[in-house]
């Protein structure tokens, strides 16, 4: 996927497994054009995606867990009975986080071992914790999309993007990260510093 200006808007949005009531990204949107992302609910014959494939739909429910940089990464799984639908959890943040890629694409590179910096991050919009308007309820009103906006600043070559959902109905905390790969074109020069990258534990 291409960007030509660095305004561009990734737009996430959602399918949802009927028996566990979890969700992954579906598709993303990126200057009018639209991209399919990886959907552990139909099987992996054929897919064509810009998503990193997963095998599951389940929550990772440790922050040291080795996949939570992109999910679980796997191979291809069993179907699974699904219908497309909205994000069934209205409880906790969205974020999203891109990391350069090192050589000229990002195909076969170990996301545990990029560096990130986050570009948005959305968590309790309104009212207390329990009983106020959390950012995933926002993403479910506006339709299960999410949009965030790439630094015009960015400079130009392979990207993963990064889009975290955290629901926190339950504890411990369901983490669903997932990742797509982004060639950024016609992009700034300013490198994130040093303490604006992250690395996912794990």
């Amino acid at each position: 996927m291409l960007a030509s200006a660095f305004s561009a808007a990734l737009v996430a949005a959602f399918c949802v497994g009927r028996v566990a009531a979890h969700g992954g990204v579906t598709a993303y949107s990126n200057g009018g054009n639209f991209y399919p992302g990886w959907r552990a609910c139909n099987t992996p014959v054929g897919q064509t995606t810009i998503g990193r494939p997963y095998d599951t739909f389940d929550p990772i429910e440790s922050v040291s867990a080795p996949t939570l940089a992109c999910n679980n990464d796997g191979n291809s799984g069993p179907n699974q009975l699904v219908a497309t639908g909205t994000w069934p959890h209205d409880t906790g943040p969205v974020i999203t986080y891109p990391a350069k890629c090192p050589r000229t694409t990002c195909t076969g590179v170990n996301a545990n071992g990029l560096k990130w910096f986050k570009i948005d991050e959305a968590g309790l919009l309104s009212g207390t914790v329990n009983s106020g308007t959390w950012a995933a309820k926002k993403m479910i009103t506006d339709n299960s999309t999410w949009t965030s906006t790439i630094p015009a600043s960015a400079p130009s070559g392979p990207y993963l993007i990064r889009h975290e959902t955290i629901a926190l109905h339950s504890m411990p905390a369901q983490h669903y990260p997932e990742c797509a790969e982004l060639l950024i074109t016609d992009g700034g020069n300013l490198e994130p510093t040093p303490d604006e990258l992250v690395t996912p534990v794990g």
